[in-house]
């Protein structure tokens, strides 16, 4: 699986862009893709912020994770527009019955594949070497542009989960 997203971001937005990520449960069916493809356009088409037009972009990487994205060099995101943004995504989640607020799902790639592990499993994950500290890591936490490219997709020692593979060591 081809890992690199450069080409789907952006060039003209600014580093800075704010981004929002939401991992869904399960992946997206091929068929539900294309119709959420349609739906970011109407949406990016009408999202605005205090009347103004937010520069905005949205992508389904992996068929898995729904990346928001607004370049604020022109237009601010204020909390109507982060809103509206909020329940679009909850409608795409009604829509197709598929979990994108579960914080409690972690995602790896693990032998060149996405795989989710819910949190409560994550010790039995590292004690029974399935995660690892140089297993990629999809850290969904990234909150700008810069830190999609470079903090999204990390080796998970190199993430807060960090200290869950020390106390394994200890063990």
């Amino acid at each position: 699986m081809n890992f690199n997203i450069t080409q789907h971001i952006p060039s003209d937005f600014s580093p800075a862009s704010r981004v929002w990520i939401y991992q869904a449960s399960r992946m997206f069916f091929v068929s539900e893709a294309l119709q959420i493809e349609e739906m970011f356009n109407q949406f990016l088409a009408e999202w605005n912020s205090h009347g103004a037009p937010v520069k905005g972009t949205a992508h389904l990487f992996f068929g898995r994770f729904i990346v928001l994205m607004a370049d604020e060099t022109g237009t601010a995101v204020g909390g109507c527009s982060t809103d509206s943004s909020v329940r679009f995504i909850k409608s795409i989640e009604q829509k197709f019955n598929n979990n994108l607020f579960d914080r409690q799902l972690l995602a790896f790639v693990v032998k060149d594949k996405i795989e989710v592990l819910p949190m409560a499993h994550l010790q039995h994950g590292i004690e029974n070497k399935f995660i690892g500290p140089e297993t990629i890591y999809f850290n969904n936490t990234v909150l700008t542009k810069e830190q999609l490219e470079n903090e999204w997709m990390i080796p998970a020692g190199n993430s807060w989960l960090q200290k869950k593979f020390s106390v394994a060591n200890q063990n």
